[in-house]
Parts: structure tokens; sequence; C-alpha cells
């Protein structure tokens, strides 16, 4: 079922909102998931809607510098990253536990070896 999930860093100076049906979520291993602990949904760029200004969002890039992580400066929650999928569409990866009406314990956990990278 497609649903509009809103969602924010923990003290809300980054806010969004992003209409999908989380079907699975990406527990990634990379050096960079594996120490901030988030769990990724991947949606078309379009599915997502940015409510705070992006003036709002630190941004860190790392290895192939292809997806922007972005964050929060006052709170250090990482919400969401921008990149584009393997097709060549955009994409945003979506930090489903910044997402408050989750279940996080009925979701469909894949787990990816990005250490590989």
């Amino acid at each position: 079922m497609t649903t509009t999930h809103q969602g924010s860093c923990h003290c809300g100076n980054i806010a969004f909102e992003v209409e999908g049906a989380i079907d699975r979520v990406i527990d990634c291993n990379c050096s960079m998931c594996r120490r901030r602990g988030g769990l990724l949904w991947f949606v078309p760029r379009g599915a997502f809607r940015l409510k705070t200004p992006e003036s709002a969002l630190s941004t860190y890039t790392f290895h192939k510098h292809a997806i922007q992580h972005h964050f929060c400066a006052k709170c250090g929650i990482a919400p969401f990253g921008e990149g584009t999928g393997p097709d060549g569409s955009k994409m945003a990866a979506v930090n489903v536990r910044c997402l408050p009406d989750v279940d996080l314990g009925s979701l469909d956990v894949v787990h990816a070896d990005g250490a590989k990278y």
C-alpha cells in the first residue's frame, strides 16, 4: 500500500515527506552505514519532498562520491541521502529510522555487503 510518510531529523531542523510502500529496507555494512546504523529505503527522487530549506542540510560524501549523505548540523542525525540509481535515475535513500510511523520490527531487512566496494 502506498503511503505518505512524514520524517525528520531528531531536532526537526530537517523535515521531509516521502511517498511509497516500504517493501524492504537495506542494512548496509559499508564504513558509513555500519557506524551510523541507518536502515535505508530507496525511492525515486520524485517520491521525496524536502519540507525545510536546503540550507538546513549538511552533506558528506566519501569513496566514489556517488551518494550525498545529508545530515543535520544541529542534532547530527542523517535522515536521507541522494544519488543516482544503477539505471541513471535520481534516487533518495531514506533512513526509515527517521520515519516515526513505521514499525521497524515489521520490515523485511536485506543485508548488503557495501564493505566490498
